[in-house]
Parts: C-alpha cells; sequence; structure tokens
C-alpha cells in the first residue's frame, strides 16, 4: 500500500493569506462598526491592567487581612495613604480611556475634568464601601455555622471576593465609568464564578453561601439581609435588541426586597417583586411576584430506591 506523502506547512508561503484574510475582516468590523485605526489599540480600558489596580484596592480596604504581610496598626495609615496615590493614578487612566473612547470629538480639558470627578468621587466614597462590606463579612459570618470567624470569611470565601469587586465597580458604575466597572466585574466573574452586574443595585448585609454560578443581571434590586445560594439566577426574560439598542437599560430583572432567602439552583426572571422575608427553595423558577412572608416550594419530586 502506497503512503500518501504529507506536504509540511511552511509558514513563508501559506501565512501570507491567513494574515490578509485577518486584516480584511477587521477592516469589514470596523467599519461596520465605525471604528477607526486611532481609536483601536489601547485606546480601550485594559483588563490586565485593570486587574493589577484591584488586589491594592482590596488591600487598601482591608490593609491587615488583605495588604502585605509587614503591615501592622502603626503603619497602615502610611501604607493606604501610598498605595492610594499610585492605585487612583492607574485607575484615572483606565477611565481616562474609557471617556475618550465614547467621547471621541469631547475637548481634552472636558475629557480631563470628567476624569477629575469621576476619580474624586470614587475615593470619597471608600470609607462608605468599606462600611458596607464590613456589613456583608458579619452576614456571611453569622449566616454560615462553617465560618470560624469574621476574617476565615473575608480571606476565604469566594463571594466576599466576588462582592468587594462589585462594590467598587458599582460605584464607578454610578459616577460615569461603566465599562472599567463591567471589566471589574467580569474579572470576579471569572475568578469565583460569581456574576454580578456593576450597575446592579445590592442593599448592606448581603451574603452569598458557597456562590458559584450566581447571576445577578444589570438592573436587579437587592434590599438588605438578602442571602442567596449557589446557582441562583436574577435574569431577564429574554429580549431581542434591534440596532437602536432599544430595551438596553430597562428594568427587566427582579426586585428582592429585605432579608429574603432563595436557595440553591433557583430562577427568578423578569422585573417581577419578591417580598419582605419569602423564602424562594431550591431549583425553583419564578416569573410573577411574590408577597411577603410568603413560602415558594418546588414540587415535591417522586423518589424511588432501587436495592
Amino acid at each position: 500500500m502506497t503512503q500518501t506523502a504529507i506536504e509540511p506547512f511552511d509558514p513563508s508561503r501559506e501565512l501570507g493569506p491567513i494574515i490578509a484574510g485577518l486584516r480584511a475582516q477587521r477592516l469589514r468590523w470596523r467599519a461596520a462598526h465605525e471604528r477607526h485605526a486611532e481609536h483601536g489599540g489601547h485606546g480601550f480600558p485594559q483588563r490586565q491592567a485593570i486587574s493589577r489596580i484591584l488586589a491594592p484596592l482590596s488591600a487598601l480596604l482591608f490593609p491587615l487581612r488583605l495588604g502585605p504581610p509587614e503591615l501592622n496598626p502603626a503603619n497602615e495609615d502610611a501604607f493606604i495613604e501610598a498605595t492610594l496615590e499610585t492605585t487612583l493614578l492607574q485607575l484615572a487612566a483606565q477611565v481616562r480611556l474609557e471617556l475618550r473612547y465614547h467621547q471621541r470629538d469631547a475637548a481634552d480639558d472636558a475629557i480631563e475634568a470628567r476624569v477629575q470627578a469621576i476619580l474624586r468621587g470614587f475615593a470619597t466614597a471608600l470609607p462608605g464601601l468599606r462600611a458596607l462590606l464590613d456589613s456583608d463579612v458579619q452576614a456571611a459570618w453569622q449566616g454560615d455555622p462553617a465560618a470560624r470567624s469574621v476574617d476565615e470569611v473575608l480571606i476565604c470565601y469566594p463571594s466576599i471576593t466576588a462582592v468587594i469587586h462589585y462594590r467598587l465597580a458599582h460605584r464607578l458604575h454610578e459616577l460615569g465609568a461603566p465599562l472599567v466597572a463591567r471589566i471589574i466585574t467580569e474579572i470576579a466573574h471569572s475568578r469565583t464564578g460569581i456574576d454580578i452586574h456593576p450597575g446592579a443595585r445590592i442593599g448592606a448585609r448581603f451574603f452569598i453561601d458557597h456562590g458559584t454560578g450566581v447571576v445577578i443581571g444589570e438592573t436587579a434590586v437587592i434590599g438588605e439581609g438578602v442571602r442567596l445560594y449557589q446557582g441562583v439566577t436574577l435574569g431577564a426574560i429574554g429580549l431581542l435588541i434591534d440596532a437602536t439598542g432599544a430595551a438596553r437599560g430597562e428594568p427587566r430583572h427582579p426586585i428582592v426586597e429585605d432579608e429574603v432567602v432563595i436557595h440553591a439552583g433557583a430562577t427568578i426572571l423578569g422585573r417581577v417583586t419578591i417580598g419582605r422575608g419569602a423564602v424562594i427553595g431550591g431549583h425553583v423558577w419564578l416569573t410573577r411576584d411574590v408577597p411577603p412572608g410568603a413560602e415558594v416550594l418546588p414540587a415535591a419530586p417522586e423518589l424511588a430506591i432501587v436495592e
């Protein structure tokens, strides 16, 4: 049997058409979306740069637990000052890229004034964010019998990592940097498996137990003292977005009032309201309002034990 000769791949001869094809597709995309070369490349916030900012931002909120090991109460203020100075400058660079990307015809001084306003608003919000996060950590410790201390919760629980990222991102979203904010929460999503859109509004004492697979949509509103378990979705009923962007930003996710508990695998879709103190059972599918204090349980499954 004659063996067919295999022709080796020759980069010098074969890469040219591939490169040309990729270039042609890039140009088609840029023309369709009104992208121009001067606005490409690094004229867009960089995920890698934002990722490097997140560790020091978390550390200045919780310096003795998330900061460097040499810190102590005597030098933590100096660490926070130095970290703020460097980190806020790095954050400003990413916000500047976002604003320039979306406001290509704006004057440089107008862009810079907006950058500084966002930076000032974000920095002055940090003490309040720390207070909110303290309530979240406390809620996790009180809500999980497996937790031995609030320090264990802060250091070990992926849900706290996701909520720290969310609270930072939500403030930036409110201040007018939604793209940088979205990158922050997507970094948390990739690290923890918890997907919280920065536009969602979440009250104090928020706890996600375990957390993997939780999804919280852009327009969701969550009250105080709410507890979710893994696999919960607070989503929207599917919408087709037309060329004008209709339905973007419209309220389409659930409202969850104070002290609600939603168990693992529950899916709640649309602009429905889950009343205060309600309990939603695991693997429930909901597209309607639930009154305060109600329990929503799945139908009892039929079980069979085969020996």
